[in-house]
This record gives C-alpha cells, sequence and structure tokens, in this order.
C-alpha cells in the first residue's frame, strides 16, 4: 500500500477505507435493529395479529358451511327444531329453578 517513503496507491487505500467505511455502516444498522426492542416487538405483534385474523378466518370458514346447513335443514323441516327449542328451554328453566331453590336455603 504506502513504502516508507510516503509513497504509495492512493487508490488501493482509498478503496480499503470505503470497504471498511461501509461494513461499519453494515455493523452499525445491525446493532441498531437489534437495540430498537419498540421496533423488534411491533414487528412481532403485527406478524401475531396477522397469524390471529388468519386462524380465525378459517375457523369461520369451518364454522359456516356447517351453519348454513342447520339453517336450511331447519327451513325445510321446522316441527324438530321447534320441539329440539322447546326442550332445551325447558331444561334451562328447570335448571333456574333449582339454583334459585338453592339459593333460598342458604
Amino acid at each position: 500500500m504506502i513504502s516508507n517513503d510516503g509513497a504509495g496507491d492512493r487508490a488501493a487505500l482509498q478503496a480499503s477505507i470505503n470497504r471498511t467505511r461501509a461494513e461499519l455502516g453494515e455493523t452499525v444498522e445491525a446493532l441498531t435493529a437489534r437495540a430498537d426492542v419498540r421496533g423488534r416487538l411491533r414487528s412481532s405483534m403485527l406478524q401475531t395479529r396477522a397469524q390471529l385474523r388468519q386462524r380465525a378466518g378459517r375457523a369461520a370458514g369451518a364454522v359456516r358451511g356447517p351453519l348454513q346447513d342447520a339453517g336450511s335443514s331447519a327451513r325445510r323441516n321446522p316441527v324438530p327444531w321447534g320441539v329440539v327449542g322447546a326442550s332445551v328451554a325447558g331444561v334451562l328453566t328447570m335448571v333456574i329453578v333449582i339454583l334459585v331453590k338453592r339459593g333460598r336455603r342458604r
């Protein structure tokens, strides 16, 4: 590079300096990215949110089909669904009455 008398290849020296500066710049960027906790947390949050939305969409799609089938079945044959609804209402009423009576005893 540079000889003892001070003469040397300036272009090679300048290229070496430029490479060192570029490497230093990359190192500083990497350290800055690692030190940016808020940015990393935000990125992680956005990624998690996207995954949850995707899973919710798949779950909604899986539920939507059977619900539509049940709805069309109820429209075609309303009497059994009315009986099921009345039975559920009766069971709930009995459970509420039992719970209220137990509460009064205490």
